[in-house]
Formats: C-alpha cells, structure tokens, sequence
C-alpha cells in the first residue's frame, strides 16, 4: 500500500521513515508530493532490492526464456517432486 505525504512532512520525517515502513505494516511506499502531484518514491530498502531484482529479470532474454517454458511445464503438470529433484541434483 502507498502512503502520501507532503514533501515539508517528509523533510521533517525522513530520519524515521525506517521505523514508519517497520511499525506500518501494509506500508511499503510513501508517495512523497509536492502541491499534490508526486514527485518522489520512498521504499524500503529490500522492497527496492526486489524491484531492481525483477526489473534484471525482465531484461535478461534467456532467463525470460527460461521462465516461461518452466511456467508452461507447471501448467501442463511436467512438475518433478522435490525429493527426486535432489536425489538427482545430488544433494
């Protein structure tokens, strides 16, 4: 969920916005806004790991690829147990 604040508010409470996305649960940007129209985004710092994480996948052609032939075979229930996955992979 997206929270707003104004971009005065947020100055005065940026050293504490950790502890706002810790103790808002639910919370995981704040819109900050000046004269009503956003204009910056505050995240957590792993919400932004996750993003930039996703975003390297969407640009990887291979590993796309990759994702969507195993999606596929998990629709068609092509699905290996995961015991036999890791007698295999040797583990």
């Amino acid at each position: 969920m997206t929270k707003t604040m104004p971009i005065i508010e947020a100055r005065k409470k940026l050293t504490s916005m950790p502890e706002d996305f810790e103790h808002e649960k639910g919370t995981d940007v704040i819109a900050v806004t000046r004269r009503g129209k956003p204009v910056l985004a505050v995240l957590s710092w792993e919400l932004y790991e996750t993003v930039a994480e996703t975003l390297e996948v969407l640009s990887d052609e291979n590993l796309m690829k990759d994702l969507r032939r195993s999606i596929k075979e998990m629709q068609e229930g092509k699905l290996v147990p995961w015991d036999k996955a890791k007698k295999q992979l040797g583990i």
